[in-house]
């Protein structure tokens, strides 16, 4: 037989080739169905926009290494919200001037003069930032954002300030202009400016300080969201992150400044767990309402967490609206409906009765969703147990004395991190619906969010489990607690 050495060589490239994206994408913790870039350190998603059918996500980036630094705009697009292909770095660290936080437009009416009407550009405004300077700037791409150009009359906004960062703009169409919220991080305010072309910006107003003022304000997006079961009601809703976790504000805006309806020390989170941060909104989508994408991750310990050769991930992307509960505007957040195309062959469970018990499932898994429509006990904590197994576990309760789930991780493994030790639990305030309490989760490899009552409250947290630690528990210390129905789906991954 005559050996061509050309092709054995061609075989072996390819067979490497396809087990090395393989084993890239299985690794210990490696999320299944939550973006994460393929190599290196994400945080805070940017220059969400959706564009000739496409959703393109753009997202802090250190290009060359796992941990935080020499900021750029990394860039995937997705037709669904799910399933995502990563592509080549936007716009890079140049020149010792970092590439923060920022959004992205579609300038349709090419207002910017970087295109034109028959190509209209997208255009990227963004913090470029250095350790004494933080200014806006632009980036525009005619090639439905494979390649960038930043603009070469680059800064278009500067305050002189070093703290002054992340724009985020939209379209504001009753005055048919653009309006800006950025960031003063250090005294807790959000400023609005105008524009007609994207390049020149005029201060309107300054929002705050209000709510949360215990950490700088950061990554600011005000956007219409639609009210749940009033077609054509729409509110105003004003997105801020501070350090660890992030809040809103609803209320109206006039075209110049932000009206709060609420109580200015009132904070309200969109939320509850230890590891959901800088989540903002496509504005404008085929689906009719704003779309948020947060990230997974605390910089408390972000550069620590055991994951490699990546860092940080997506939340699932959740629709907004908005319903009054207790005569309070409460956001509601519910997953995307493209993530149940994941789905495989459902397990179900009815009427599982819990009295001071403990009960293990027969059903293991660690890429799985599921919803659980339970009734908890009167006297005593009714929940589950995740990722259990060699005594270990995440628990979620509902106690019935308090009102209150409560995501307990401190049965987890910690080891790497003593900032992470330091937050095990998360709680929040939830309400019975006819006594009965609605569970919608998620957990994937090491990322688990949990929908309660249809999204009138999230949690997002991160644990780090064994592969073999797959096992699930429901438990009730008091009595009379009934899980009607328990319905699992194994997820298929989207890599």
């Amino acid at each position: 037989m005559k050996i061509n050495l050309l092709s054995i060589f061609f075989l072996l490239t390819v067979h490497f080739s396809v087990f090395g994206q393989l084993k890239l994408y299985g690794e210990n913790y490696r999320p299944q169905f939550h973006f994460t870039p393929d190599r290196n350190w994400m945080n805070d998603p940017n220059g969400l926009v959706y564009f000739n059918g496409q959703y393109h996500l753009f997202y802090q980036y250190n290009p060359y290494a796992n941990i935080w630094g020499h900021m750029s705009w990394g860039h995937a697009v997705s037709k669904d919200l799910i399933h995502w292909k990563q592509l080549p770095v936007a716009l890079y660290e140049e020149n010792g001037i970092m590439i923060f936080s920022g959004s992205a437009v579609a300038d349709v009416n090419n207002t910017s003069g970087f295109g034109s009407k028959k190509d209209p550009p997208l255009v990227a405004i963004y913090t470029g930032s250095t350790d004494t300077l933080q200014t806006q700037n632009l980036a525009f791409s005619t090639d439905n954002g494979l390649q960038w150009k930043k603009y070469n009359a680059n800064p278009v906004l500067n305050e002189n300030k070093k703290d002054f960062r992340d724009p985020n703009v939209f379209w504001y169409a009753p005055d048919k202009k653009w309006i800006m919220s950025l960031s003063y991080p250090v005294t807790h305010q959000i400023a609005f400016y105008d524009s007609d072309n994207l390049r020149d910006w005029k201060k309107l107003s300054v929002f705050g300080p209000a709510g949360d003022t215990t950490a700088v304000w950061e990554c600011p997006d005000l956007m219409q969201v639609p009210v749940l079961g009033q077609p054509g009601a729409y509110k105003w809703v004003l997105l801020t992150s501070q350090n660890a976790g992030m809040q809103y504000f609803v209320g109206e805006f006039d075209g110049k400044k932000f009206i709060n309806e609420n109580p200015i020390n009132s904070i309200l989170k969109p939320d509850f767990g230890t590891d959901y941060y800088a989540a903002i909104a496509y504005h404008s989508t085929p689906l009719g309402k704003p779309v948020s994408i947060g990230w997974v991750n605390n910089w408390n310990y972000a550069n620590e967490i055991p994951t490699y050769p990546w860092k940080g991930a997506t939340a699932l992307p959740r629709i907004l609206q908005l319903k009054k509960i207790n005569n309070v505007w409460q956001l509601i957040q519910t997953p995307v409906a493209a993530v149940q195309n994941l789905r495989k062959q459902p397990v179900v469970y009815v009427n599982k009765k819990i009295s001071k018990s403990t009960e293990q499932l027969g059903f293991k898994g660690n890429v799985w969703e599921a919803e659980f429509v339970m009734q908890p006990a009167l006297n005593g904590e009714t929940g589950i147990q995740l990722a259990v197994g060699n005594g270990l576990g995440l628990t979620i309760s509902y106690n019935p004395f308090n009102k209150q789930v409560t995501i307990d991780r401190s049965n987890t493994p910690d080891y790497f991190s003593a900032a992470f030790a330091d937050r095990p639990t998360s709680t929040a305030t939830v309400r019975l619906i006819n006594n009965e309490l609605k569970w919608h989760i998620f957990f994937d490899k090491s990322i688990v969010e949990v929908f309660i009552n249809n999204g009138e409250q999230v949690f997002t947290v991160q644990i780090f489990p064994t592969e073999e630690n797959n096992a699930i528990n429901l438990f009730s210390t008091g009595e009379g607690a009934v899980f009607k129905r328990i319905t699992f789906w194994p997820i298929k991954s989207i890599w």
